[in-house]
């Protein structure tokens, strides 16, 4: 009889091109597999809170098509930053009650990055909407979040797909989405598009080599995409779930218990 694995998922950051990330999860549960454990990091974290506390895929996507993009943010006055993504929060709140990490029905890991001491930090403990926050919070755009002693801004800066934590956690069997792997970049639009190419390019490096320790990697071809345009979500949805169809084998559906 063949032990089932205990599977870990990690979702990565990349603004808007998260939307990708529901279709991941749709075809994980159209397929029957199940997740011991999920990370994420920036709006991979936004997603895997959700799926973490028991929301289905099918939910998930009527948020992000109901969702104005741009309404989980706001004009703040600081010197550390010109948005604030204080509503970002509340959306989680909104969704799932103002839940702790220890309420999860799936093990939850959320990155973020300690902008003062410029350290990575693996949120497990707490209040889940204000970790979401800390690794959503792109830094020059939105304000750090203040959790304990720490000064949290995107956890991408640190580790984009955060397969760290589900090694940690013992899973066996490791899939990493990567929204960026073989992006192409072209001129920025935008200050924001100027700040998140920046990015980006700066953690491709790290990110390839820490996705090698995933034994799976689901890398959606998003490059025609913009990671700031809300009109698209349901093309990325579906890019998400194409890819995950294409990458889901036999082995996967073995370890996970799942007969085909």
């Amino acid at each position: 009889m063949t032990t089932k694995a205990k599977i870990g998922l990690a979702l990565g950051g990349g603004a808007i091109l998260g939307a990708a990330h529901i279709g991941v999860l749709k075809a994980f549960d159209e397929e029957k597999i199940s997740v011991s454990a999920i990370s994420g990091t920036s709006i991979g974290a936004f997603v895997a809170a959700l799926y973490a506390f028991g929301v289905s895929p099918e939910k998930i996507e009527k948020i992000a098509l109901e969702l104005d993009w741009l309404d989980i943010s706001g004009f703040a006055f600081s010197r550390l930053g010109l948005l604030s993504n204080e509503k970002m929060g509340k959306k989680i709140d909104e969704v799932l009650g103002e839940v702790q990490f220890k309420d999860a029905r799936i093990p939850l890991s959320i990155i973020s990055t300690d902008i003062g001491r410029f350290e990575k930090v693996v949120l497990e403990t707490g209040d889940v909407a204000r970790a979401v926050m800390s690794s959503a919070c792109v830094p020059g755009i939105f304000i750090p979040v203040e959790i304990d002693d720490h000064l949290l801004v995107d956890g991408g800066l640190m580790e984009n797909v955060p397969i760290s934590p589900l090694i940690r956690r013992g899973m066996d069997k490791i899939i990493g989405v990567d929204l960026n792997a073989g992006r192409k970049y072209k001129n920025p639009d935008d200050l924001i598009d100027v700040v998140l190419n920046s990015i980006d390019i700066a953690i491709d490096n790290a990110t390839r080599m820490q996705t090698r320790k995933a034994d799976l990697l689901i890398a959606p071809e998003l490059s025609a995409y913009n990671r700031a345009d809300s009109d698209r979500v349901q093309d990325l949805i579906h890019e998400g779930y194409t890819a995950a169809r294409r990458m889901i084998s036999k082995e996967l559906r073995t370890m996970a218990g799942v007969a085909g």
